[in-house]
């Protein structure tokens, strides 16, 4: 028992995701936005699902979430690239939170250097199936779920990279753009059926994927990140730029002429 009251070693998750009544699903949770975003969720009463390739990672942040927050938290494995396995998935998330589960939020996705990419499209296209292909799978899923149930949300880390497609990263961007032109679109869908879609476009933010890239300005912690998108979860964004001046960033550099634009080094 914690300080809240708590039993966070005996119940089970779906008594335990009853007993708070409202859940939420975490994707990709070890990467340092996903885990900062559910401790924040957390913080607001959700029971938590941590779900992530590494599982040794996952169970740590599980722990540490219940420690923190007496909030219920368990850590499921997830592989994005599986998409076969990802309605067992669904199912999964069902049996163990029930009507509970109110929304998911997507954070995994991965980067890799430009130049290494040109190279090998075995490795491009990873990126690709990753930041896309995978991404759309499971979201879908989702998506049935909420649309049949008329309420929900859908919250989905894309990025600031998909706007504009620069020299740098455009497999990377590519993937993200389409993305994000996926969840307008998923959006609109559900938009009748009271369910919320989310796109989060991170700029830089302090994390191992953007660890010793260069170039890198006015970068923000993982921390103040996973509290923006907590906040444009409970406002139920269209869409959320973190930090909040990327928005004006992007919006400077997606009206540079192409003529002048492919000139530069970006």
């Amino acid at each position: 028992m914690n300080e809240h009251g708590t039993n966070t070693t005996t119940c089970t998750p779906h008594v335990q995701a009853a007993a708070w009544g409202k859940g939420v699903l975490v994707l990709g949770a070890t990467s340092a936005i996903a885990r900062a975003t559910a401790l924040e969720l957390a913080r607001q009463g959700y029971a938590i699902l941590l779900a992530a390739r590494d599982m040794e990672e996952n169970e740590r942040i599980a722990t540490d979430i219940r420690i923190r927050c007496g909030s219920p938290a368990v850590a499921l494995p997830f592989e994005a690239l599986d998409v076969e396995s990802h309605p067992a998935f669904v199912q999964t998330c069902r049996d163990m939170l029930g009507g509970t589960l109110e929304g998911v939020v997507v954070c995994f996705g991965t980067l890799e250097p430009q130049d290494e990419l040109q190279k090998d499209f075995t490795r491009a296209r990873r990126v690709l199936d990753v930041n896309f292909t995978a991404a759309v799978s499971i979201i879908e899923a989702f998506a049935l779920l909420f649309e049949q149930r008329h309420s929900g949300f859908i919250a989905v880390i894309s990025s600031v990279a998909g706007d504009r497609g620069r020299q740098s990263n455009y497999h990377y961007g590519a993937a993200k753009a389409g993305l994000s032109a996926y969840l307008q679109g998923l959006r609109n869908r559900l938009f009748s059926a009271g369910v919320s879609v989310t796109t989060i476009k991170p700029g830089f933010v302090d994390t191992k994927m953007t660890f010793g890239l260069p170039g890198l300005m006015m970068v923000a912690s993982a921390e103040s990140a996973g509290k923006a998108v907590a906040t444009a979860i409970r406002k139920r964004k269209d869409i959320a730029y973190v930090p909040w001046f990327w928005r004006y960033i992007m919006l400077i550099i997606i009206h540079i002429p192409e003529r002048i634009f492919k000139r530069l080094r970006l």
